[in-house]
């Protein structure tokens, strides 16, 4: 291939790549703010919360023995991707409570949400829903998404209400997928299209 050949070519493929732009930060919702994870948040606090059973009870991380070292790592798979890590914050402490990620594929349109909120004591106060909720309408603001995804092991209740509560539907299951102290438990997938 010629050399003017080549560089119309990465051109073309250029333009044809989505821009992975952030979302306009930070995201407020009505009782908490979501910004950019920095390395400045993998603190012994984070740590901790990575390595509590309760706390990782129903994800896969409960499977893994976290280190700064390893949580750095995580983070840097965000660098340069399409993908967000939010850290976030109660808004009226400042305090960071959890963290929220989307794993976004731009060339379809889709997002699947993850969320984490690590400060017990923050449990059961509607910051995760907030959290949540507040990211889904940033993703549909953006104009780049027109599917949203998410999923939980059933026992999830909290979950499952937080998804519910954000109009995502039920769309599958797999029966006794994965295994929570030693019994199968259904892994239920839930998603929503963006409005127009």
């Amino acid at each position: 291939m010629e050399s003017a050949e080549l560089s119309e070519a990465v051109t073309r493929a250029t333009v044809a790549t989505p821009s992975p732009s952030l979302l306009e930060l930070p995201l407020d919702g009505a009782r908490v703010s979501l910004r950019s994870f920095q390395e400045s948040d993998i603190t012994q606090t984070y740590i901790n919360w990575l390595n509590d059973p309760l706390v990782v009870r129903y994800s896969n991380q409960r499977f893994r023995l976290h280190t700064v070292e390893s949580s750095l790592q995580y983070l840097a798979t965000f660098n340069e991707s399409e993908h967000l890590f939010f850290a976030i914050s109660d808004l009226a402490s400042l305090e960071v409570v959890g963290t929220l990620t989307v794993y976004r594929n731009l060339h379809h349109g889709t997002a699947d949400i993850g969320i984490m909120v690590g400060h017990s004591a923050s449990w059961g106060r509607g910051f995760g829903s907030d959290a949540f909720c507040t990211v889904v309408q940033a993703l549909e603001r953006s104009g780049q998404i027109r599917k949203l995804t998410a999923g939980t092991l059933a026992e999830n209740k909290a979950m499952v209400r937080i998804m519910e509560r954000a109009g995502f539907e039920l769309e599958g299951a797999r029966r006794g997928q994965e295994l929570l102290e030693n019994r199968p438990v259904d892994l239920l997938y839930y998603a929503r299209f963006c409005r127009a």
